[in-house]
Formats: structure tokens, C-alpha cells, sequence
């Protein structure tokens, strides 16, 4: 028998974007109440099909509360890199973290990939037991493991941080630490696998978020204000970078795909200045690594009579991106404005000099646009977690953030929803009016992971 790579293992960003265009997604469904379990459903990507925008099946999780959040694919293209090669290992296996339970759920996606099944649940407590964290919050396959962030250490309290699974057997083998110098806070990680570096973020504690945004805490500056930077052999904290008091929770990291490119981009969601969000570069400067801010987007006013009785002071809406993801050519970056209801797209050749390409509005605080497929008159939520097919014709999006947080933004109700736009080759883009998903009441949607990998889920170690 003559071993080969899984097909959906690219060596190049370049060889991924001319794959098969993807057929299904798999989106996390949450119980905001924590009445029922939550789930994965999968959404028929074919618009050839005759269930085209519509979901063709669902998994429940086994228990009630996880509050599902950013799962990821066991193995992907990182696996082909020479320095830890794992080629004969399957993008077969969804890892699906509840933030809320701390439980991690094993789902397989085949031999039926429309109906995933659940294999292995890892309990809160050998979690805790063997890496010293609680509260899973982002999944990424690396060459030799499964990294997670986790938001709270066993105590949930800080330091948060990462701990590594196996790819195969998809046990806990402990923090990824060896030395964490000044980190505390955690969120997002990505890396720079031809640089040997990782990147990580923050938001907060657990005891900070689980009950909603904080007030005291963000108006004094207490949730995440900075990115770190390890060596990624060493597993050593080698510089932080403080964006200063004014800019609060620095969300979703996104490294150029090119492993030759030293740069990447992340979020801050809110100024307390100003209540703009901004778009920032990271990039090699010497022997050290720098930011600079290339994108604010500022706040819109509104009358107070529509805004939550958060933002009733201040007699405006936060942009309040909470998303961002980039295309496999490293050309595009699309921003979800999740307070105003805008998905923007940048063109960001340059990288310290985007240009502003494209723009759809779809929901928002005071805004609330349609979808001609809505059934309603009014859309809540916004554009929240987005997801780019490898090609970069295609941007899927869902609406919900967290649950307790959507109600803070959106106190008149909230119903979740999914779309889409189609990305013009040269930039610009539209609406996908015939591709809207309302979805099934007492679940709002959040991660979606496309068949066969997408713009957030893979690293490549070739150009």
C-alpha cells in the first residue's frame, strides 16, 4: 500500500487556492439560555444543490452549557512542513471546545461528512489535571499537535495560556509554556512558522466575561491591551507590545499565509477615546517586532432612544469589530463591524496602507438591514465570525458573538442568522441573495469551518 498526503494538505497558500471549492460548512450553534445542548450544524455550500443555504444536518453535544466557540480541524496543511512532517496524518476530526464547560468534544466527519458524529469527550477535570488550564477558546492544528488557548488557568483566574493534544489520540499533553515572562491575559494564537515565532492576544479572565462586558473593567482598562511574542521552539516569551490604556480587547490574529512574510494583522475592538475600532500591523523591525495602526473606524452617531442602555451615554455606536480574517493571496482583509452592521473589505497589498474595496451592511444596533431572503423586515445582530473559501471568491458570515454579550448590544432581541457575499477577483464585493440562512430558533450560529480547510484554519511552510 503507497501512503499519501491527505488530498486537502497543500504545501503552498498558492496550491490551496486552487482546490476543489468547498461544498459544506460546519458552524458552532449555541444556547444562549443554556436550555438545550448546543451543536454543530452542517450548511450545504452547493449552489448546485437543491438544499443550497440550508442546514443538512446537526450533532448535539452530549450536555447542556458548553457554549461552543472557535473549534478548528484536528490536522491540516502545517502538517507538511519539513521541521516536524506528519503527511499521513487526516483533516478528519473537528475539535470542538465548549468556553463555558471547559469540555472538549472529538467529532468525526467521516465516513458520512454530513453527519458528524461525536467519538471522545474530554472531561473539565483531565483537562485541567494534566495542562493546568480551564476555559478552551481557540483551536489550531500545528505540525506536531493541536494548540489551544485556554482563557483561565485551573482556578479560572490568571495566567491563561496554551496547551498541546495529540493529533492522533487527542490527549492532553500539557501547557505549551516554558517560560510565559509577562503574559497573563489570553485569546488568539497564531504563528510565523518560517520565522520559528507565535503570536498571542488577549481579552480577559473568565470571571470578567462570563457574565457580560464588564463596564468597571473595560473603562479601566483592564481587559486585553497587548500581543506577545514567543519563540515558538523554545515555547519562551521573547517581547511584549502594549498598545496603551485607550485600546481595549485585541482580538483575532492574522499572519500573512506566505511563510516568507514577516507581518500579520489584529483588532482592537473599542477605543476609549472614541469608541472607533482599529485595524493594526505587526511586522519584523530589526531584530524586534513593531505595530502601527493602519485602519480606524470610527463611531457613528446614533440617538440614544435606539441604543442599548450601554451605549445610551455616549449617543453612539460603536464599529466594535469583533472579527477579521484575511484572504490566501494575502490580499484582501475583511473587517465585521459587528455594532454597525458592516462587513468591509480592504485590499491591503500594502500592508501598512489598506484601501478600502468593498463594503456590505447587513444588521447593526441602530441600522438593523435586511436580507431580501429575511423574513422579517429588520436583521439583529451583524456580522460577526467570518470565514474566506481558499479561493477568495467567497465570504461566509454569522451574527452571534457570545451569548450573554449579544444582549448587551442587542436588548430588543436577538435572532441568528448566516450569509454570504461574493468577492469580485479584483476586488469589491456583493450581496449573495439567495444564500441566508435563518436560524432555528433557541440557537444563534458563531465559528464556521469550511470542507477541506479555509482562510483561518491552515499554515503553509512553502511560498
Amino acid at each position: 500500500m503507497r501512503w499519501q498526503p491527505d488530498p486537502s494538505f497543500y504545501p503552498s497558500p498558492r496550491m490551496a487556492e486552487k482546490a476543489p471549492p468547498e461544498t459544506l460548512a460546519y458552524v458552532a450553534m449555541v444556547d444562549p439560555d443554556q436550555q438545550q445542548p448546543d451543536g454543530i450544524a452542517v450548511v450545504d455550500l452547493d449552489p448546485k444543490s437543491s438544499s443550497y443555504s440550508q442546514i443538512v444536518g446537526t450533532v448535539a453535544m452530549p450536555h447542556v452549557g458548553d457554549e461552543l466557540h472557535h473549534f478548528g480541524w484536528n490536522a491540516c496543511s502545517s502538517c507538511l512542513c519539513p521541521n516536524m512532517p506528519h503527511p499521513h496524518v487526516e483533516r478528519r476530526y473537528l475539535v470542538v471546545p465548549g468556553l463555558r464547560s471547559s469540555r472538549i468534544h472529538i467529532l468525526d466527519t467521516k465516513p458520512d461528512p454530513r453527519h458528524p458524529k461525536i467519538v471522545k469527550v474530554i472531561e473539565p477535570e483531565e483537562i485541567a489535571d494534566r495542562t493546568g488550564y480551564t476555559r478552551p477558546h481557540t483551536v489550531h492544528c500545528g505540525p506536531e499537535g493541536i494548540y489551544v488557548t485556554a482563557l483561565g488557568n485551573a482556578e479560572g483566574k490568571a495566567p491563561g495560556g496554551m496547551f498541546v493534544m495529540d493529533h492522533e489520540t487527542f490527549e492532553p499533553l500539557g501547557q505549551w509554556e516554558v517560560d510565559r515572562g509577562s503574559q497573563r491575559l489570553a485569546y488568539d494564537a497564531w504563528w510565523h512558522l518560517g520565522y520559528d515565532t507565535l503570536v498571542t492576544s488577549e481579552w480577559g479572565t473568565p470571571d470578567t466575561f462570563e457574565k457580560g462586558l464588564d463596564p468597571e473593567v473595560l473603562l479601566g482598562s483592564r481587559y486585553g491591551r497587548r500581543i506577545h511574542f514567543w519563540d515558538l521552539l523554545k515555547r519562551k516569551h521573547v517581547q511584549e507590545i502594549d498598545f496603551g490604556e485607550e485600546y481595549q480587547l485585541i482580538f483575532e490574529l492574522r499572519p500573512a499565509h506566505d511563510p516568507t512574510k514577516a507581518y500579520g494583522f489584529v483588532n482592537c475592538v473599542i477605543s476609549l477615546k472614541d469608541l472607533s475600532s482599529s485595524i493594526w500591523t505587526w511586522y519584523r523591525d530589526g531584530d524586534r517586532w513593531a505595530v502601527r495602526k493602519v485602519i480606524t473606524i470610527p463611531a457613528e452617531p446614533a440617538n440614544p432612544d435606539d441604543l442599548p442602555p450601554i451605549l445610551k451615554g455616549f449617543s453612539a455606536v460603536p464599529p466594535f469589530v469583533t472579527d477579521i480574517d484575511l484572504s490566501m493571496d494575502d490580499r484582501f482583509l475583511y473587517v465585521a463591524c459587528w455594532g454597525t452592521g458592516d462587513l468591509q473589505q480592504y485590499d491591503v497589498s500594502d500592508p501598512f496602507n489598506p484601501k478600502l474595496t468593498g463594503k456590505v451592511r447587513l444588521g447593526g444596533v441602530v441600522s438593523r438591514a435586511t436580507h431580501p431572503k429575511a423574513g422579517n423586515g429588520h436583521l439583529t445582530g451583524a456580522p460577526q465570525m467570518v470565514e474566506i473559501s481558499r479561493d477568495g471568491r467567497r465570504v461566509y458570515f454569522t451574527n452571534s458573538l457570545y451569548g450573554v454579550i449579544d444582549g448587551q448590544l442587542y436588548d430588543r432581541g436577538f435572532d441568528g442568522w448566516m450569509a454570504k457575499v461574493n468577492v469580485e477577483p479584483g476586488g469589491g464585493m456583493s450581496l449573495d441573495e439567495d444564500f441566508f440562512i435563518e436560524w432555528p430558533k433557541g440557537h444563534r450560529p458563531h465559528q464556521v469551518r469550511l470542507e477541506g480547510g479555509d482562510c483561518s484554519s491552515d499554515s503553509y511552510c512553502y511560498p
